[in-house]
């Protein structure tokens, strides 16, 4: 009888499982004990492999470097089926390691990339639960049409084209509906998976990444406060005629649903889009690195999601001037005014390869004695090319090589750093690998222009907190005499790479010296 009801509870148990799984409404994932039991298994492997694959090989060895480079991709491909499985939060990590090029190991760079391609998609029925719910309405009360097919998924949400009553053509941002109840479950559970194994491996020192998930995440998660940010940094930027910040309507957003002006383009690094549509991509990764020294060295407020899926581009029908549209404004980074001005010093001193100055402001960035370390961490470039200047010369092959090796040779020491640093400086670093590899996408990577963009930048931060601090009207003056002295240089310097560079400035070069060696 006790086997017999045995049997029959067996039966109902997998039965019930077996339903779970297959029913379209309720996914296993969802529940703690399959996200909990496959993040601790996939972090016991990965610190299994590590602990026993490399115990009896020579330390530097070539073999060593081998060994350790296939334990690196292994690892990397458990994390990222982890995040894919688990969604939601874990995509949103996956997708930061996996923007940092040249701070992590390439294995996992290179792996955990395609998160940004691979996100989950909400069914139609939880998409139109969302909006039920936050907007009281059906979505054929709302919209005209509304396509069933998303523009684009994300970790955290996806978008939709849709036309409003009145005839507007809009995107709608529609959060996933489960990523909100379980991303501070997710997080703890990083953290807790974190500190075990910093236990075994004491030089592993990631914990920084719990904490921007933290503080980041909430923010991320609420889509008033996207749109918010949206329309500051159109504000602050509306000088810039070439940038596009599409327009929030603001009477059907809610924390979960944002609606906004629908702008189509092609994706920042797509070169044979610009070069179908006659977009200058000299000139877009000009007007690029201009609007980021103004968020990062003028303003203080950046946008820190740059991934070609973020920014677009676009050939304007009504001037024919080349737009960058930008997009997804749910994380920025807020500098106070002593980390920005640190911060601003910092890269003079690296584009003039002032190392004295450079060892200084690295320093009260938390860098400490490891500063050569810092600076080829913030140019992506060789200490050698930092010494000579890093607007002297172009990144070569062969050194883009050496700094992704060094990623995964220096990785204990990154980590530190990483550790170290303030936490307005982690964003940072992710948003230069980010804007670096849209520059080598579009082949512009160090160019002068970029140095010179961010010069002007800086001399303009540094004046104006120093004109005002101060009291006299003459220093006031002399601030500004300097500044604009220092501004004519570089615009002096820029007329004479464009003369350089141009058919007129050769021109007048080979004129020159055919005058210099006439004998007359």
């Amino acid at each position: 009888m006790a086997r017999r009801a045995l049997k029959l509870v067996s039966l109902a148990v997998a039965t019930s499982g077996f339903y779970l799984y297959s029913s379209k409404y309720l996914d296993p994932n969802d529940f703690g004990a399959v996200r909990v039991g496959r993040a601790i298994a996939t972090t016991a492997v990965i610190t299994y492999d590590y602990l026993t694959s490399l115990r009896s090989v020579p330390y530097g060895s070539q073999e060593y470097a081998y060994l350790r480079s296939q334990v690196h991709l292994r690892s990397a491909e458990r994390l990222r089926e982890l995040c894919c499985a688990n969604r939601g939060t874990f995509i949103k990590v996956g997708q930061h390691l996996g923007a940092l090029d040249y701070l992590l190991p390439e294995e996992y760079t290179r792996t955990l990339k395609v998160l940004h391609s691979q996100a989950p998609q909400s069914t139609m029925q939880e998409i139109e639960q969302v909006i039920r719910e936050d907007l009281g309405k059906e979505i054929k009360e709302l919209f005209v049409s509304f396509e069933d097919t998303p523009l684009g998924a994300a970790s955290l949400a996806q978008v939709h084209k849709a036309v409003l009553q009145d005839g507007r053509t809009v995107a709608v941002k529609v959060q996933h509906p489960k990523v909100q109840a379980q991303s501070s479950k997710d997080i703890l559970l990083m953290e807790i998976l974190l500190l075990a194994v910093k236990q075994i491996f004491p030089d592993f020192e990631f914990m920084w990444l719990v904490d921007e998930a933290k503080k980041n995440l909430p923010l991320e998660l609420d889509f008033l406060n996207e749109g918010r940010n949206a329309e500051k940094v159109a504000h602050m930027l509306k000088d810039f005629d070439f940038l596009k910040v599409p327009r929030i309507y603001w009477e059907l957003s809610t924390r979960r649903v944002l609606l906004m002006e629908f702008v189509e383009g092609g994706q920042v690094n797509d070169r044979d889009y610009m070069k179908r549509n006659s977009i200058d991509v000299n000139e877009i990764s000009r007007n690029l690195g201009k609007l980021y020294s103004e968020m990062i060295f003028v303003n203080g407020f950046v946008h820190c999601d740059p991934h070609p899926g973020n920014v677009l581009v676009r050939k304007c029908p009504v001037t024919g001037k080349a737009h960058i549209i930008l997009l997804d404004h749910g994380l920025y980074q807020v500098l106070t005014e002593k980390f920005r001005l640190d911060y601003c010093r910092l890269w003079q001193s690296l584009i003039k390869a002032d190392m004295k100055r450079m060892q200084k402001y690295s320093r009260r960035l938390g860098a400490g004695d490891l500063y050569p370390l810092f600076a080829c961490m913030l140019t992506a470039r060789s200490w050698d090319s930092v010494n000579r200047g890093i607007d002297r010369s172009p990144v070569t092959a062969s050194e883009d090589v050496e700094i992704r090796t060094n990623a995964a040779t220096y990785l204990p020491q990154i980590s530190q750093l990483l550790n170290n640093v303030p936490r307005q400086m982690l964003l940072l670093l992710k948003t230069n690998d980010l804007l670096r590899g849209i520059e080598s996408a579009l082949h512009t990577r160090a160019s002068a222009s970029s140095f010179l963009n961010m010069s002007r930048c800086c001399i303009r931060a540094v004046s104006a907190y120093e004109r005002s601090k101060s009291h006299s009207l003459y220093r006031k003056a002399q601030i500004s005499l300097s500044a604009a002295l220092s501004l004519w240089q570089i615009n002096l310097y820029e007329l004479f790479l464009w003369l350089k560079g141009s058919r007129l400035g050769n021109w007048v070069i080979a004129f020159l010296s055919r005058m210099h060696h006439s004998p007359y």
